[in-house]
């Protein structure tokens, strides 16, 4: 069976613009890790004795398969599409998942992965669905996902999520860890509201927008290019103990990285 490669991604810079609703809209940098990224493939139920009437993912996950992105990927696709031959392609294979991308790390993996399977199931049962119709889809899974249905090496990425624009810039090659800590991306925010909330006008949001990224990550640190550092570091201390001069941080982390001089 085909596999299917789910990239991780990093944030640049990634500044909240102001609130909707209980979400926070931001404006970001994302940018595509070309060296890590999870494989995806879909399995014949028989050949490894599952149920047929159960959806299977085979991968190394902690949580339940109800709270996997793929699963939900599963459900928001199948609402928007009512495919009988979508239930029938799940009736009959699982989900086979070669975990590379470390959870809760602020690399997008559970999106990239919900994204991915999104595309395999529109590319295997010829559903005719556009990016922008799946990236619809996705948005239901989760803020991340539209920017990895869309493809791009890099790209801005504002409101919450569901505006993604390709920016033009040769591709980096990054150095990254991920300390095992653990970070809930909502309890980051929630910090973030409440102790550090400072949105940044429309102005510093185009000067960020337009500037490349090799150039934000010599000209910012840390604290300065991403808001949800300090937040973080106020609610999980022992990421300090692991930051390193010269890092950048990613998403809600815990991942640092930087990028490698070819």
């Amino acid at each position: 069976m085909k596999k299917y490669k789910a990239f991780a991604k990093v944030n640049i810079f990634l500044k909240v613009t102001g609130k909707r609703e209980n979400y926070h809209e931001i404006v970001s940098r994302f940018m595509r890790v070309e060296n890590l990224y999870d494989e995806l493939s879909f399995v014949s139920k028989e050949s490894i004795g599952a149920k047929a009437n159960e959806f299977k993912i085979i991968g190394d996950f902690a949580c339940e398969t109800q709270q996997n992105t793929i699963y939900k990927a599963y459900v928001a696709l199948k609402n928007a599409t009512n495919s009988d031959a979508l239930e029938k392609l799940m009736q009959t294979h699982a989900v086979q998942v070669g975990k590379n991308i470390p959870a809760f790390a602020g690399l997008g993996g559970g999106s990239s992965d919900a994204a991915t399977y999104l595309k395999m199931c529109n590319e295997v049962l010829h559903l005719n669905l556009s990016l922008n119709e799946l990236a619809t889809i996705g948005l239901r899974v989760g803020a991340d996902v539209p920017f990895f249905i869309y493809g791009y090496t890099s790209a801005n990425v504002s409101g919450i999520g569901e505006v993604v624009e390709a920016f033009d810039e040769e591709p980096l090659e990054f150095e990254i860890f991920t300390p095992k800590v653990e970070i809930s991306t909502p309890k980051v925010y929630s910090a973030y509201r409440e102790n550090f909330y400072a949105p940044i006008d429309g102005f510093e949001a185009q000067r960020l927008q337009a500037m490349p990224s090799k150039e934000i990550m010599q000209s910012m640190s840390a604290k300065e290019a991403n808001d949800l550092f300090a937040p973080a570091l106020q609610e999980y201390k022992e990421l300090k103990e692991h930051y390193r001069q010269g890092y950048c941080f990613s998403g809600s982390g815990s991942s640092f990285f930087r990028v490698i001089s070819k």
